[in-house]
C-alpha cells in the first residue's frame, strides 16, 4: 500500500521546517494480548519449514543438473584431445559441445530464477511473522484463518479456489499451492494404478528417502512386480524381480519373500496370506504412504491445519453429554462433521461446574459452602465468617460494595 506524501505547493523548505509534532508514546500492548501472539507464533513451523525444504531442493537439482553436464563436457573435450580425428569430425563434435554449453547456460538461468523465487518466499514468510504484534493481531489472525483454508482447500484438492482466495488475499507468497500440486499429480497416478511419478519423485528425492529410512520406493516396486503376476506375464516379472527388488533382499527379505512366492500362488489364490496382495486397496495403501512421506519430507502435518485447531477448540468442549440425541443446537458437538473430529479427542470439559471463590479463590463444596448475599452474589462461608469476624458480624461484597449482616447471608446448596 502506498503513502503519499502531504502536499507542500511546490514549497520543499515548507516540510523540512515545519514544527514536529509532540511524540505520544503508543499505549503498553496487553500481557494477554501478547501471551497469546507468542503462543500463536510457536505453531508457525510449518509456514517457514515447507518452502525452505523446496528451496533446499532446487539447490541439489541445480546443482546436480551442473555436475552431470560438466563432467560430460569435460569428458567430451579430453576425448577430442585424445584421438586423431578429421577437421570436419573435430569441428562437428566442438560445435556439439558448444550446443550443449549454451542448452547448460539456458539451465542455469531457469534454475537461478526459480531460486529467486523461492527465496524470495522465504524472505515473505519471515517478514509477515516478524509483523505480528499486539497492535495489529487482528488483521494477523485475518491473515492466518485464510492461510489454514487455503491449506484445508489444497488438500482436499480444490485448487482453483484455493488460488482465488490466495490472489484476492495477496497471500500467494504465504501458501504452498505449486508444491501441493506436484503431490497431486503423483496421488492421481497412483490411483490410476500408475507407479512412474511415484518412483520420478523417488529419484529426486532420493537420499532425503534413504537417510529417513523410507520403504516407499520398495513398496512401489513390490507392487509393480504384482502386477505383473496380475496380468501373467511370469517371465518378465521374474526378470523385473532380478532387477529391481533382488537389491532391497539384504534388509528387506522377509517382505519380500511373500511377495515373490505370488509367482506360484497367482492371482487367483484363495489363500488369505497372499490373496490380500492382489486387492486393490493396496494402492490406496500406497497413496496413503505417499501422503505421509510427502508431508515428511516438507514438514508439513499428516492433518490439515483447519482440523488441528478445531480439535483444540473441541477438546475444551466435548462431553458424553454431546454425543446424546438430546444435546442442545448451540453445542457444536450437535454437528455431525464435528462429533467426527471430536471422535478421537479425551473428554476435557467437567460435566458439573465448580465454584470458585472470589475472595479467597479455594474451592466451594461441602465443607466451604456458598453463601448468598442479597444482591444474588455469592462467596465462600469461610472467606465471608472471616470477613464478619473483623468486622463485628458485618460484611461486605466486594464487586458491589454492598454492606449487611452475616445473618442475612442465606446459604446455598450444589447440587
Amino acid at each position: 500500500m502506498e503513502i503519499d506524501d502531504p502536499l507542500t505547493n511546490g514549497n520543499t523548505d515548507a516540510v523540512m521546517t515545519e514544527s514536529a509534532p509532540p511524540f505520544t508514546p503508543s499505549p503498553p500492548v496487553p500481557a494477554s494480548r501478547s501471551s497469546q501472539l507468542t503462543e500463536s507464533l510457536k505453531l508457525e513451523h510449518q509456514l517457514l519449514r515447507v518452502p525452505f525444504e523446496h528451496y533446499k531442493k532446487t539447490i541439489r537439482a541445480n546443482h546436480r543438473c551442473l555436475e552431470k553436464e560438466v563432467t560430460a563436457f569435460v569428458s567430451g573435450v579430453g576425448d577430442l584431445a585424445d584421438n586423431n580425428r578429421s577437421k570436419d569430425v573435430t569441428v562437428s563434435r566442438l560445435t556439439g559441445l558448444v550446443s550443449r554449453l549454451q542448452g547448460l547456460k539456458r539451465k542455469l538461468e531457469e534454475g537461478s530464477n526459480v531460486e529467486n523465487l523461492q527465496a524470495q518466499r522465504c524472505r515473505a514468510r519471515i517478514d509477515h511473522l516478524d509483523s505480528a504484534d499486539g497492535d495489529n493481531i487482528t488483521e494477523w489472525n485475518n491473515t492466518k484463518l485464510k492461510r489454514i483454508l487455503v491449506d484445508y482447500m489444497l488438500r482436499m484438492s480444490y485448487f482453483d479456489t484455493a488460488s482465488k482466495l490466495s490472489e484476492t488475499s495477496n497471500i500467494l507468497d504465504l501458501v504452498d499451492i505449486d508444491i501441493f500440486r506436484e503431490a497431486k499429480k503423483v496421488i492421481d497416478a497412483l490411483k490410476r494404478r500408475e507407479v512412474a511419478s511415484a518412483l520420478a519423485w523417488c529419484a529426486d528425492n532420493k537420499t532425503r528417502l534413504k537417510k529417513a529410512k523410507s520403504k516407499f520406493e520398495f513398496q512401489l516396486r513390490l507392487q509393480e512386480f504384482i502386477e505383473l503376476v496380475r496380468a501373467n506375464s511370469y517371465k518378465q516379472a521374474i526378470h523385473y524381480a532380478r532387477k529391481h527388488l533382488a537389491p532391497w533382499g539384504a534388509t528387506h527379505m522377509n517382505d519380500l519373500q511373500p511377495v515373490l512366492a505370488t509367482l506360484a500362488f497367482k492371482s487367483t489364490t484363495e489363500c488369505t496370506k497372499y490373496k490380500v496382495l492382489f486387492e486393490l486397496g493396496q494402492w490406496d495403501i500406497l497413496v496413503h504412504q505417499f501422503k505421509q512421506e510427502f508431508c515428511k519430507l516438507y514438514g508439513m502435518t499428516m492433518e490439515p491445519l483447519l482440523n488441528i485447531y478445531l480439535q483444540a477448540g473441541l477438546s475444551a468442549l466435548k462431553t458424553p453429554y454431546g454425543f446424546e440425541e438430546g444435546c442442545t443446537k448451540e453445542d457444536p458437538l450437535s454437528q455431525e462433521s464435528f462429533r467426527k473430529l471430536a471422535l478421537p479427542l479425551p473428554y476435557s470439559k467437567q460435566e458439573h461446574s465448580k465454584l470458585v471463590c472470589y475472595i479467597s479463590k479455594e474451592l466451594m463444596d461441602t465443607e466451604n459452602p456458598p453463601l448468598v448475599f442479597p444482591n444474588g452474589y455469592v462467596y465462600s462461608t469461610k472467606a465471608l465468617k472471616e470477613m464478619a469476624d473483623k468486622n463485628k458480624g458485618e460484611v461486605k461484597c466486594p464487586r458491589t460494595g454492598l454492606v449487611c449482616n452475616y445473618t442475612d447471608l442465606v446459604k446455598a446448596y450444589i447440587s
